[in-house]
């Protein structure tokens, strides 16, 4: 007689068991998803830390800086001996600052022709995330360049820029016709074109934009001030600026 065949032994070597395979597949997929997680968590804690580094990196700035920069990182207008000094802080991405320059522009351009006043530009770049090239870096930019050669035909620059500023959430000007309007306004030197090309002053603009807003607790654009008190702006019921605050500022720090 034939025997009959024996039931396999499951713990017998050589002969797969199931319920280990599984339980082993199991055990590799969770120490894949922590491996997995922990990545992102590294990942994502080298970005922060990115972040703050390139955020902070303002007070440690050691790239080029425009010739024509103050210790704030303003273009001057005017005589530094002024008995009024007004210091500007504006986004030529901003349409109010649009708005403010177009309003108070003869004002000003007076004020330094009189004496009375000189003018501080400081030129930030904060709204970047309004256009796709990050204009405003580029734009600021572009006022270094320029007033490195020169401030006579700044307020002109100033002007055709404003004039020609655009919509937010486009691609903003590129830096062909920001050549363009700098040789518009009498900057026709090829260093000017270079600079711009280069972004020679990006690095600057972010250092100094991170200052304005860390250390002078500039909270947006534009904001004005007269011998260091700020100018508390007010505007007509037709949107533009009421000129009266920065005029009365003025002629008080002038003595008149």
């Amino acid at each position: 007689m034939s025997k009959k065949p024996g039931r396999p032994n499951p713990q017998k070597p050589g002969r797969p068991n199931p319920l280990a395979a599984a339980q082993r597949a199991e055990r590799n997929r969770k120490i894949a998803i922590q491996v997995g997680i922990t990545a992102v968590l590294v990942a994502l804690v080298a970005a922060i830390g990115i972040g703050l580094a390139v955020r902070n990196s303002g007070s440690d700035y050691d790239g080029p800086v425009p010739a024509a920069a103050t210790e704030n990182g303003a273009i001057r207008i005017g005589q530094p001996d002024a008995p009024a000094k007004v210091r500007i802080v504006a986004d030529m991405q901003c349409p109010v600052c649009k708005q403010f320059e177009a309003d108070h522009s003869e004002l000003l351009n007076q004020a330094v022709a009189d004496g009375d006043a000189v003018i501080e530009y400081n030129i930030v770049g904060y709204l970047d995330r309004a256009s796709t090239t990050e204009y405003s870096t580029r734009a600021a930019n572009a006022s270094y360049c320029v007033a490195d050669r020169g401030t006579e035909n700044y307020p002109k620059w100033l002007e055709l820029m404003f004039r020609q500023q655009p919509p937010e959430g486009g691609a903003g000007l590129p830096d062909e016709r920001l050549i363009a309007i700098a040789h518009e306004a009498g900057y026709t030197d090829p260093a000017v074109d270079k600079c711009i090309t280069d972004g020679t002053y990006k690095g600057y603009v972010a250092a100094m934009s991170d200052k304005s807003l860390n250390d002078d607790g500039i909270d947006g654009t534009p904001t004005v001030f007269v011998n260091g008190e700020q100018v508390q702006l007010t505007g007509n019921p037709d949107g533009s600026f009421n000129t009266a605050p920065l005029t009365d500022a003025i002629q008080a720090a002038a003595g008149q």
